[in-house]
C-alpha cells in the first residue's frame, strides 16, 4: 500500500536540498544541482525501502546503496547525517576541506555508509553489479529454504553522464544477461551535462536500450512525486527475474528561479542570493544556513530503531542457522571475514627443473586450481580469454542466471566492466575476486585498477602474454609500455615472475596481501624452472640473487622471461671474459621498495656500480636501480609481427647482445 505523502516528508526533502546547497556554497565548490533534483527519490529510498542499520554500516545483510554519480556527494552526506550514520553537521560544513569526512567525491573508508569510491562516471554502476553478483552467489551457496541469511538488494543511483560511459553499457549488458533481479538502478534523467543539454551528444532511447539488455524499466515522469517513485521502486523489487531501471524525470537545481534546468547548476555554487530565493520557494528560513528542524531529525532518526531491529532479527536467524548447519556457518564467517581458510595453500604444486619448461600463465592456472579447491571464496574469470589466461576453476561451474552457485564468471569482452565488477564483489564481502586478460588490454581496465588501488582492495589481476614474445599477433597485442604504466599507479603491486615457482609464490603473496591489489604479469611462452638452490634473499622481498657470488664485478637485473637470458649471459661473461656477474631476479619493484634497507643493500650493494637492467618493456624507471654508471636494455618502441623468439632476438634480447652491452661497462 502506498504511503501518504505528508508535510513532514516535504520538509525533510527541503532540508536535504538546503543542506546540499549550503555545503557547496560554504566550500565554494561542488555540485548542487543533481542533489536538489534527486532528493525526493533518495528520501523515498532511504526512508521507505532501504534495509540498513546506521549503527552498524558493515552489517552483512544490509541493502547496498551506491551513488555512481559521485559528484552528487553532498546528497549522500546529507542522507548519512540525517539517517544516523555518525556524521555531524560540522562534517557537512567542512565539505571538500582538508581532512574532512566529506570529500569532494565519496571515498570508501573515509565516511561511514559510503560503500565504494565513486566519481569516475559509470564505474559505480559496475561496482553495484559486482555487489549484486556477490549477493546472488552467497545466497545460492549458503541459503537454505527455511534460513535466508543473505537476502538483500543493491541500489545504484546514476545520471546521464554515467550512461554515456562505455563501462556502463558493458555492465548493463552483463547484468541483464545474468538476470540480477535484486539490482535496482535509479536514473536521474535531468537532461543536463556540464556542456549544456544532453541532446547535443546524447539522443538515444534509454528505455529501449535497457529493455534490449533484458532489464525491466519503469518511468517516473515527475521526480517530485513521492508515491510514483515508491511504486516504481516496488515494481523493481517485484521484478525478481531481471534488474530494474527506474527512469526518473527530474529538474536539476529544482526550485532555483535562475538556474533550474541549466548547466550552470551542475558544478558550481548557486550563490548566496540565489540560495535565498530557493529557500523561500521551499518555504524554509532563507536567512539560516545548515538549518535542520528537530522534527526532520526525529523523522529520519527512526532508521536507527528500525535498523537495529533488522539486524537483531537477522542475528536470531543466523544463530539458528549455526545450530542447524555448523560447517556452512563456519565457512560463511570465514568468507565474510576475509579469512584464508585453514590449509588453503596445502595443494600448491612445486615445480622442478627436470619437469621441463612451462609458461608462467600455465603454471598460474595450476596454482589457481590448487588454491581454489581449498579456498571456496575465490571466484573470478576472464574477459573472454580464460583458455589463454588459464583462469578457469576446473572444479567449479559457471556463474550464470539460475546457476548462481558457480564460481567461474564469464565477463565477456568487457575488461573495464570486469575490473570495476571485481571491486564491487570484494566490497560486498564474502568473495575474493580475480580477473584475467592479456597485459596489453590492461589499458581498457586501467580506470578500475586505479580506483581499486585507491580503495586498497586486495584484488588479483591476471595479465598474461606479457611482452613482445607474444609474437605473430604483432604490436597491437604486444605490451611495451604497460609494465611501466601499471607500476606508476601508487600502491599497486606489480609482479612479473620468472618461472613456475615464482608464479606460485606470487599467488601466495597476493592472497596474503590485504591492503592493495596485485597484478600478476605472466608469459605466453614456456620458460625453464630456475635452480635456486644457491639463491641469496627471498622472493617475497621483491628481488633476490639467483646464485651467491663473492665480490661480483657487475649485476644483471631482470624480470620474467629475461631472467633466463641473463643467466645465460652471466655464464658467458664468466667463461669467456672472466667477469663475475650476479643475476638478480626482481619480480616486484613495489615489494623490493618495502624491504628493509639492509636487505636492499645486500641484493644491490652500492659498491657494485656496474649494473645492467634487462626487461622487454620501456626502460623508464630502471634508472633508480642501474645508477649513473649502469645500462638498461629495454624496448622503447612498439613491437613487430613475427615469431616471438625472433622478435626478442631482433630487439636485442639474446645472451650475446647482453654480453656485448655488459662489456661496454668495463671500457
Amino acid at each position: 500500500m502506498a504511503q501518504v505523502e505528508t508535510n513532514l516528508d516535504q520538509l525533510t526533502i527541503s532540508t536535504i536540498r538546503t543542506l546540499c546547497m549550503d555545503a557547496v556554497q560554504k566550500a565554494n565548490s561542488g555540485h548542487p544541482g543533481a542533489p536538489m533534483g534527486l532528493a525526493p527519490a533518495a528520501y523515498v529510498l532511504f526512508k521507505r525501502f532501504l534495509k540498513h542499520n546506521p549503527k552498524n554500516p558493515a552489517w552483512v545483510d544490509r541493502d547496498r546503496f551506491v551513488l555512481s554519480a559521485g559528484h552528487a556527494s553532498a546528497l549522500l552526506y546529507s542522507l548519512l547525517y540525517l539517517f544516523g550514520y555518525g556524521l555531524k553537521i560540522d562534517d557537512l560544513k567542512s565539505f571538500r576541506q582538508w581532512g574532512s569526512r566529506t570529500p569532494g567525491h565519496p571515498e570508501y573508508g573515509d565516511t561511514p555508509g559510503v560503500e565504494t569510491t565513486t566519481g569516475p562516471l559509470g564505474q559505480g554502476i559496475a561496482n553495484a553489479v559486482g555487489m549484486a553478483i556477490a549477493e546472488r552467489h552467497l545466497a545460492a551457496t549458503f541459503n537454505k529454504k527455511e534460513q535466508q541469511i543473505i537476502n538483500h538488494h543493491t541500489y545504484v543511483m546514476c545520471g546521464d553522464g554515467d550512461l554515456m560511459e562505455g563501462v556502463a553499457l558493458e555492465t548493463i549488458s552483463l547484468a541483464g544477461h545474468l538476470g540480477l533481479g535484486k539490482l535496482i538502478c535509479l536514473y536521474d534523467d535531468n537532461s543536463i551535462t556540464i556542456e549544456g543539454k544532453t541532446n547535443i551528444a546524447f539522443t538515444e532511447n534509454v528505455r529501449a536500450k535497457f529493455e534490449s539488455q533484458n532489464w525491466h524499466v519503469v518511468t517516473v515522469n515527475d521526480g517530485n512525486d513521492l508515491e510514483e517513485i515508491q511504486k516504481a521502486i516496488q515494481a523493481g523489487k517485484d521484478a525478481v527475474a531481471r534488474p530494474t531501471l527506474v527512469q526518473i524525470k527530474t529538474h536539476i537545481a529544482y526550485g532555483s528561479p535562475n538556474k533550474q534546468d541549466t548547466s550552470g547548476a551542475h558544478g558550481a555554487p548557486l550563490g548566496v542570493e540565489e540560495i535565498k530565493l530557493v529557500k523561500k520557494f521551499y518555504g524554509v528560513p532563507a536567512d539560516k544556513d545548515f538549518f535542520v528542524p528537530d522534527e526532520v531529525l526525529e523523522n529520519c532518526g527512526k532508521a536507527l530503531l528500525y535498523g537495529e531491529g533488522f539486524e537483531q532479527s537477522w542475528q536470531e536467524g543466523f544463530n539458528s542457522y549455526k545450530t542447524q548447519y555448523p560447517e556452512l556457518a563456519a565457512r560463511f564467517v570465514d568468507a565474510i571475514s576475509g579469512f584464508l581458510t585453514e590449509g588453503w595453500d596445502a595443494k600448491i604444486p612445486e615445480f622442478n627443473p627436470e619437469d621441463g619448461p612451462i609458461a608462467t600463465r600455465a603454471a598460474s592456472g595450476q596454482v589457481l586450481n590448487a588454491i581454489a579447491d581449498n579456498l571456496p571464496a575465490l571466484m573470478g574469470g576472464s574477459a573472454d580469454l580464460a583458455p589463454s589466461n588459464k583462469t578457469y576453476i576446473n572444479s567449479a561451474n559457471d556463474f550464470q542466471k539460475n546457476a548462481y552457485d558457480g564460481r567461474n564468471i564469464r565477463f565477456g569482452v568487457r575488461e573495464h566492466a570486469m575490473g570495476a565488477i571485481m571491486s564491487g564483489m570484494y566490497l560486498h564481502s564474502g568473495i575474493r575476486p580475480y580477473g584475467g586478460t592479456f597485459l596489453v588490454f590492461a589499458d581498457y581496465m586501467r580506470p578500475a585498477i586505479r580506483v581499486a588501488t585507491l580503495m586498497n582492495l586486495p584484488l588479483i589481476y591476471v595479465f598474461t602474454h606479457d611482452s613482445v614474445a607474444v609474437g605473430e599477433d604483432g604490436p597491437t597485442h604486444q605490451p611495451v609500455e604497460h609494465l611501466a604504466s601499471l607500476r606508476a599507479i601508487p600502491g599497486l603491486k606489480v609482479v612479473r615472475p620468472a618461472d613456475a615457482n615464482e608464479t606460485a609464490l606470487a599467488w601466495k603473496q597476493a592472497l596474503k596481501t590485504l591492503d592493495s591489489p596485485t597484478a600478476l604479469i605472466l608469459s605466453r611462452q614456456k620458460l625453464p624452472t630456475l635452480d635456486v638452490s644457491k639463491r641469496e634473499g627471498e622472493f617475497n622481498h621483491g628481488a633476490y640473487i639467483l646464485e651467491t657470488i663473492i665480490d661480483p664485478d657487475m649485476i644483471l637485473i631482470a624480470t620474467g622471461s629475461e631472467v633466463h637470458i641473463c643467466v645465460e649471459a652471466a655464464h658467458m661473461l664468466k667463461n669467456d671474459h672472466n667477469i663475475k656477474a650476479a643475476v638478480v631476479s626482481m619480480p616486484s619493484w613495489e615489494w623490493f621498495e618495502k624491504a628493509p634497507a639492509p636487505y636492499r643493500e645486500r641484493i644491490l650493494p652500492s659498491s657494485v656500480t656496474k649494473r645492467m637492467a634487462v626487461e622487454a618493456g620501456i626502460s623508464m624507471g630502471w634508472e633508480k636501480y642501474t645508477g649513473s654508471e649502469g645500462k638498461i636494455l629495454g624496448i622503447n618502441k612498439f613491437g613487430s609481427s613475427a615469431p616471438g623468439g625472433t622478435v626478442l632476438k631482433e630487439y636485442g634480447f639474446s645472451p650475446e647482445n647482453i654480453v656485448q652491452k655488459a662489456l661496454g661497462l668495463f671500457k
